[in-house]
């Protein structure tokens, strides 16, 4: 089986999502390349920013290679909700997306529990990501 290898970063300056893809938006050009040593460069139009210049400014972010109960892909970052058909998981849960020791986990450290993100028998939802919804971690969730 073959896994697509994708990334996207989130810019710590201008709090968005840039995706490693050419955009045609509003007439500006972004892409965001990662070169085989792991450093990040913005381009667009207008400028060409090195993660160098600018330290920590980027967070990037793998592809799982899966996709939620809606066909959205799944992020490491992005904040889980596992579904309501929850067979096989010990009870429905929210957590964050990570890899450990080569495998994604959704992990609630709240409640100090990780489950595999990959189920054959339970669903899995995207409702947000560590940068924008933290506080769906924290349990002030609806």
């Amino acid at each position: 089986m073959k896994r697509e290898i994708k990334f996207r970063a989130w810019d710590n300056l201008e709090n968005r999502w840039y995706e490693p893809t050419f955009e045609g938006y509003r007439g500006k050009i972004e892409e965001i390349m990662l070169s085989p040593r792991g450093r990040l460069t913005m381009r667009t139009m207008t400028e060409l920013i090195d993660e160098s210049m600018f330290p920590n400014r980027f967070e990037l972010m793998q592809y799982t290679g899966l996709k939620d109960k809606n066909g959205g892909e799944i992020y490491e970052g992005d904040i889980v909700r596992t579904g309501e058909d929850n067979i096989g998981d010990p009870e429905s849960m929210i957590g964050q997306v990570i890899m450990r020791e080569g495998s994604w986990l959704i992990e609630n450290e709240k409640m100090q529990e990780a489950i595999e993100l990959f189920s054959e028998i339970t669903s899995r939802e995207v409702i947000g990501n560590i940068f924008e919804d933290k506080q769906l971690l924290e349990g002030k969730y609806e």
